[in-house]
């Protein structure tokens, strides 16, 4: 398994954004990237999961984690594909093909064999980031959820709940979670950003509706 958590220090950038569920979906992110002047020498954008699937330019997608000015968390999207393909996890791989994973047996032999070496980078992202702002505040990115009452860095929590849980945002908690400032997260579509207590969802269904979240940190 991957590194659960991951620190970032804000203070290296001149601008942070995150971005909601991209899912294959490359072209949208620039456009919304130059709407927004994201400058790749100064400014850092990070990725809630889930760079693929559904859409489809999932290779230029995967590619980003090899920039300098992107950073990501694993998404439930990318872990499938990992499980599948790398860890010969047969009920994973089905489970992925049923959910948009088909593109990859459509790739040319030359462009499967990208996808591989960056499925195995992927294998080091990690499940939560830990971001330091400059302002003091402590934000928190995650895929699906922290799922616990009170953060804190390296604490063991259950890696299938942070890819996959929906228990909060389903029962539409107002719970704070105590120990960071601000949690955003992706993975449950909704209409449009929604604040809950402390924590934040910004996947609006971009792959399906051409809405993509991205916002600019504070």
């Amino acid at each position: 398994m991957n590194n659960i958590y991951q620190k970032i220090d804000g203070s290296q950038y001149k601008n942070i954004y995150v971005v909601g569920d991209i899912h294959g979906c490359y072209d949208l992110l620039m456009e919304e990237l130059n709407l927004a002047r994201f400058d790749n020498n100064t400014d850092l954008l990070i990725s809630v999961g889930d760079l693929i699937d559904r859409g489809s330019q999932n290779l230029d997608c995967l590619n980003l984690i090899t920039q300098p000015w992107f950073k990501a968390v694993m998404g439930n999207h990318d872990q499938m594909a990992i499980d599948g393909l790398l860890g010969n996890n047969l009920d994973m791989l089905a489970c992925w093909i049923m959910n948009g994973g088909n593109w990859f047996f459509k790739l040319t032999d030359e462009d499967k064999a990208k996808a591989l070496d960056l499925f195995k980078a992927c294998k080091k992202l990690p499940l939560v980031l830990e971001l330091a702002m400059p302002n003091g505040k402590k934000v928190i990115v995650a895929h699906a959820d922290y799922p616990d009452n009170v953060y804190e860095f390296d604490k063991p929590v259950s890696s299938k709940d942070v890819l996959w849980s929906r228990d909060r945002i389903e029962n539409n908690s107002e719970m704070i979670i105590e120990g960071a400032d601000m949690f955003i997260f992706g993975h449950t579509p909704v209409r449009e950003p929604l604040k809950l207590g402390n924590r934040f969802y910004i996947d609006t269904g971009a792959v399906f509706n051409g809405n993509l979240t991205l916002v600019k940190l504070d």
